[in-house]
C-alpha cells in the first residue's frame, strides 16, 4: 500500500523525523518498501495567471501570452500548449528557475518575440510521466505563491508491505491507528457526521447468500452536476498513493479505500432494474467487467446483480454495464462486508487482482460499512452536489464474525517472550490497541476490536505486546532447555543430505509444479493432476516454463535445473533434491517422498594429473549404493536390470530390497537426450524415502585373531550371466568360513571364446577361534565350483 506522508500526518502528527517514522512502522511490523518523495527536486515556479493569449505573428503553433506572477509588471511568455486559455492559472517558470534533470530557463526569443519564462505541464515540473497541455490550478490558487508550498510538494510517498494478517493497516486510517499506538499520540480522524436525507428514496436491497456477504449497505444520490471536477487536493492525494484521477464519484469512492480501508462501488442508478440482489452466480453466466474483458462466472463465484443480470464480481471488479460515465445523473453506492474465507480464491480464478479484492480477502472490518458510505457521501455531496436519499442496511448478525474471548496469562507471557511485564502495562498496551480488557488476578479477559481478524488466541495478544514494547527492548538471554537423547528409528533426511554433499552433490530445490510436456516425455503413462491456476511462462525467465501439473517424478525439475546450468558454462553437475511426487493410485491422490538425483560431466574436476574421464553408470550406482548402506542394510538391497521409458534401455536397474521395490537408476534415454539438447550422458536416480529411512540396529563382532586365507578365482561364464546373481550364490554357499568377497576384474577379449566373459573374484576365508588349513579351504572352494557350473555354466578359467 503507499500513500503520502502529509496526508498521513493529517491523522496522527507526532514530532518525528521521516526516518523516525519509518523505523517506528517498519519494526513494528509494518515494513516500509521505499520513501520516495512527491516532485523531483525543482526551484523558481510559482503560480502564475494568464492574463491575456494573443497569436504569434510569426507560427501558427504558438502563442504569445501576458502572464501575471505577481510581480509589478506581466510577464511576456511564449506558449505552445493547446489548452492555454486567459484566466487560467499555471505553473510558471520564471527565468533563473531550474526544472527536473537540471532544465535551466533563461531569457529567450521564439521566432522573434521575446519570451521571459514558460508555462509548465504536470510533466515539466515531474509531477506526471505525460501530459497533453499545461497543468490547471484552480481558480484560487494565490498568484506568485511558490508552487512547491502551493501543491505541498515537500512530501514524500511511503510505501508499506503489509504481512497477509494486517489486512486493518491497508489505509490511512489503520497506519495512523498504529502510529499513534506507537507513539503515544491521539488520532484526529476527519470529522464524519451522518447526512440527513433530503429525500426517502431508497433502492432495495436482497440478500441471498448471507454467509457471503452478512453486511451491506447502499444509498441513492440523485442529480449530481456533471460538470463538477475532483478537487486537487484530492488528486493529488490520489496521484501520491499510486492512483490516477478518474472522475470525481470513482475518485471519491478511491479515497474512501484509501482513506478507511473500505472497498466501496457507485452504480449508475438508471442501469439498474427493479433491486440490488446479493447472490452466487449461475455456472455460465457473463459479465462484461470495467476493464473490458468478459469473464464466464463459475457457481462459486459472488456477483451483485438487479433483477435481470449481474453487474458486479463481489469484492473484486464492477461490471461496464452499470458502470458511472460523463452521463450519469443518478447512483447508486455500495459498500459491503464479504466473508474472507468465501471470497479468497475468487479473483484469482478469473487472472485479476485489485485493490477491492487484496482488501477483502484479507479482511475488512464489518462495522465499517455505515461509516464509509456516509464519508463518501459528505464528500460527493461537497464534489458534486446531489439529492441524498436514505441508507438502506442489511445484515444478517448470525453471519457476522464475533471476535473471541481471549484469556491473557501472566505466566504465559513469562514462558514465551522470557520476560514479564507490570499488569498497568500489559493493560496500557491492550487498551491502546482497541480491545476490551478486564483485569483479572494474574490473568486479562480480552476481546480485541472487530479490525483485528489476526488475534485469535493467547500467542497473538503476546506478540502484540512484544511488538508495541518493541522487539529491541525484550532482554537477550541465553535460551536454557533440557536436552535428553532419545533412540532413533530412522534415518533423518539431513543423513541423506549430508551423504550425497559428501559425494559432491548439491541440493536443489524445484517446483512441484513442473512442465507438462517435459512430465509426459519423462513419464507418458503416468496420470498428471492438472493445476487450476497454473503459473504462466514467463519471458524475462529463461529457466520458467508453463508449470500446469504437478510432478509424477522429481526428474522433471531437475532437468530443467541441469539445462539451466549447462546453458551457462557449467558442465560438470551433480544435483539431488528430497521432496513430494504426486501420483494417481486407483483414481486417489497419493503424495509420496522421494530422494532423486542427477549427475554428468567429468568423473572428478579438471586436474594436472590425469585426463579428465565421464562418469558412467557405475559413478552412479557407486553413489546409490553409499545411501543403501546408511541403513546398515546393504546386504538386503537387489539391483535388476529394468526398462524405463525415460532410460537408457540397455542401463537401467530397478532396486529392490527383498520383494519391495525402492527405486530406480539408469541414463538419461539418447532419444531424450537429443531432445533436451545434452552433449555428454546424463544419469539419474529416484528413490522412495520411506524404506530407505529403516536402520538396522549395529551390533558388535570381534575380529578374529587368527590370519586369513585368500583365494582368487577366474571364471568363464555367457555373457549374459548377471555378475550379481553370481556373486549372491557364492555368499549363500560360502559357509561361515567366507567372510568377503569382491569382483575386482571383467574381460572380453583374446583368450575369451566370443559371448563368454572372465569374471575375476577375491574370496577371503578366516576362522574366528582356529587357524584354516589348505584342506578346508580347498574343500569349500571345490563344492562352489561344481555348484556354479551346475546353475551357470561357469568354468574355472586355466
Amino acid at each position: 500500500m503507499k500513500f503520502s506522508e502529509q496526508w498521513l500526518r493529517t491523522w496522527v502528527n507526532p514530532a518525528i523525523t521521516t526516518e523516525e517514522l519509518v523505523k517506528y512502522l517498519t519494526m513494528a511490523g509494518l515494513e516500509i518498501d521505499s520513501v520516495e518523495a512527491v516532485a523531483p527536486a525543482f526551484h523558481g515556479v510559482v503560480v502564475a495567471e494568464v492574463l491575456s493569449v494573443a497569436p504569434h505573428p510569426d507560427a501558427e503553433k504558438l502563442q504569445v501570452c501576458q502572464v501575471n506572477v505577481g510581480k509589478e509588471a506581466p510577464l511576456n511568455i511564449v506558449c505552445g500548449a493547446r489548452n492555454v486559455v486567459a484566466g487560467m492559472r499555471v505553473p510558471a517558470a520564471v527565468i533563473g528557475a531550474v526544472l527536473p534533470n537540471d532544465f535551466k530557463i533563461k531569457a529567450a526569443k521564439l521566432r522573434g518575440v521575446p519570451s521571459e519564462g514558460m508555462l509548465c505541464s504536470a510533466k515539466e515540473i515531474g509531477l506526471a510521466e505525460a501530459s497533453e497541455g499545461l497543468m490547471p490550478l484552480p481558480s484560487d490558487a494565490p498568484v506568485g505563491m511558490n508552487i512547491r508550498e502551493y501543491l505541498q510538494l515537500d512530501d514524500v510517498s511511503l510505501e508499506v508491505d503489509l504481512t497477509p494478517n494486517r489486512g486493518d493497516c491497508l489505509s490511512v486510517a489503520g497506519v495512523a491507528r498504529e502510529l499513534g499506538l506507537l507513539t503515544r499520540h491521539n488520532l484526529t480522524p476527519v470529522a464524519c457526521t451522518p447526512v440527513a436525507a433530503k429525500t426517502p428514496e431508497t433502492f432495495p436491497v436482497n440478500i441471498q447468500a448471507e454467509e457471503a456477504c452478512p453486511h451491506y449497505v447502499g444509498r441513492v444520490i440523485r442529480n449530481i452536476n456533471l460538470a463538477a471536477t475532483t478537487p486537487f487536493w484530492m488528486q493529488e492525494r490520489l496521484r501520491r498513493s499510486g492512483l490516477r484521477s478518474i472522475s470525481p464519484v470513482v475518485d471519491v469512492t478511491n479515497y474512501v479505500l484509501l482513506e478507511l480501508g473500505q472497498p466501496m462501488h457507485a452504480f449508475d442508478l438508471d442501469k439498474l432494474s427493479g433491486s440490488i440482489q446479493v447472490r452466487l452466480a449461475t455456472a455460465g453466466e457473463s459479465l462484461k467487467l470495467l476493464d473490458g474483458q468478459t469473464v464466464t462466472l463459475d457457481a462459486q463465484s459472488l456477483v451483485i446483480a438487479d433483477e435481470k443480470q449481474a453487474h458486479a464480481l463481489a469484492g473484486v471488479m464492477g461490471g461496464a454495464d452499470s458502470a458511472v460515465s460523463a452521463e450519469t445523473q443518478n447512483i447508486f453506492l455500495e459498500s459491503a462486508f464479504f466473508t474472507p474465507r468465501l471470497l479468497a480464491g475468487c479473483a484469482r480464478r478469473y487472472g485479476l487482482h485489485t485493490d477491492s479484492s487484496h482488501r477483502f480477502e484479507r479482511g475488512v472490518d464489518p462495522q465499517l460499512q455505515r461509516h464509509a458510505i456516509e464519508r463518501a457521501t459528505a464528500l460527493l455531496l461537497e464534489i458534486v452536489g446531489g439529492e441524498v436519499g436514505e441508507v438502506v442496511e442489511v445484515s444478517s448478525a448470525q453471519h457476522l464474525p464475533t471476535p473471541p474471548q481471549i484469556t491473557l496469562r501472566a505466566s504465559r507471557i513469562q514462558r514465551l517472550l522470557g520476560t514479564s511485564f507490570p499488569k498497568e502495562t500489559v493493560t496500557d498496551i491492550l487498551t491502546r490497541l482497541g480491545m476490551q480488557v478486564s483485569v483479572l488476578e494474574d490473568a486479562w479477559q480480552v476481546h480485541a476490536p472487530s479490525f483485528r481478524f489476526d488475534i485469535n488466541i493467547e500467542a497473538d495478544l503476546i506478540e502484540e505486546l512484544a511488538r508495541v514494547n518493541g522487539y529491541d527492548n525484550l532482554p537477550r538471554c541465553k535460551p536454557v532447555a533440557g536436552l535428553q537423547l532419545s533412540a532413533t528409528n530412522h534415518i533423518t533426511d539431513n543423513l541423506f543430505q549430508t551423504a550425497l554433499v559428501q559425494r559432491g552433490y548439491q541440493e536443489v530445490i524445484t517446483y512441484s509444479f513442473v512442465d507438462v510436456d517435459l512430465q509426459k516425455l519423462l513419464d507418458p503413462e503416468g496420470v498428471s493432476i492438472a493445476l487450476a491456476n497454473p503459473i504462466a511462462k514467463r519471458q524475462d525467465n529463461p529457466m520458467a516454463t508453463d508449470m500446469s501439473v504437478m510432478r509424477t517424478t522429481l526428474w522433471t525439475g531437475l532437468l530443467q535445473a541441469l539445462m539451466y546450468n549447462q546453458q551457462r558454462q557449467q558442465s560438470r553437475i551433480r544435483f539431488f533434491e528430497t521432496g513430494l511426487r504426486f501420483v494417481q493410485v486407483e483414481g486417489a491422490l497419493q503424495q509420496e517422498k522421494m530422494l532423486s538425483g542427477i549427475l554428468t560431466g567429468s568423473r572428478v574436476p579438471e586436474q594436472w594429473s590425469g585426463s579428465a574421464e565421464n562418469v558412467d553408470f557405475f559413478d552412479l550406482k557407486g553413489d546409490v549404493e553409499a545411501i543403501l548402506n546408511l541403513g546398515g542394510e546393504a546386504a538386503l538391497y537387489q539391483f535388476k536390470a529394468a526398462q524405463h521409458p525415460a532410460l537408457h534401455p540397455g542401463q537401467t536397474a530397478n532396486i529392490y530390497k527383498g520383494d519391495e521395490w525402492v527405486g530406480i537408476l539408469g541414463a538419461l534415454h539418447p532419444s531424450i537426450a537429443q531432445k533436451l539438447d545434452f552433449s555428454t550422458p546424463v544419469y539419474l536416480f529416484e528413490l522412495r524415502v520411506a524404506p530407505l529411512s529403516a536402520i538396522h540396529a549395529v551390533q558388535f563382532k570381534e575380529v578374529s585373531k587368527y590370519p586369513s586365507v585368500r583365494r582368487d578365482l577366474a571364471m568363464l561364464v555367457d555373457e549374459q550371466v548377471l555378475v550379481g546373481d553370481l556373486l549372491s550364490e557364492i555368499r549363500k554357499l560360502g559357509t561361515e568360513l567366507l567372510t568377503d568377497l569382491h569382483l575386482f576384474d571383467v574381460y572380453q577379449g583374446d583368450g575369451i571364446e566370443s559371448g563368454k566373459k572372465s569374471l575375476a573374484m577375491g574370496l577371503i576365508f578366516q576362522a574366528f577361534s582356529r587357524n584354516l588349513v589348505e584342506s578346508e579351504v580347498d574343500t569349500v572352494i571345490g563344492q562352489l565350483l561344481v555348484h556354479l557350473e551346475k546353475h551357470f555354466g561357469a568354468q574355472l578359467r586355466k
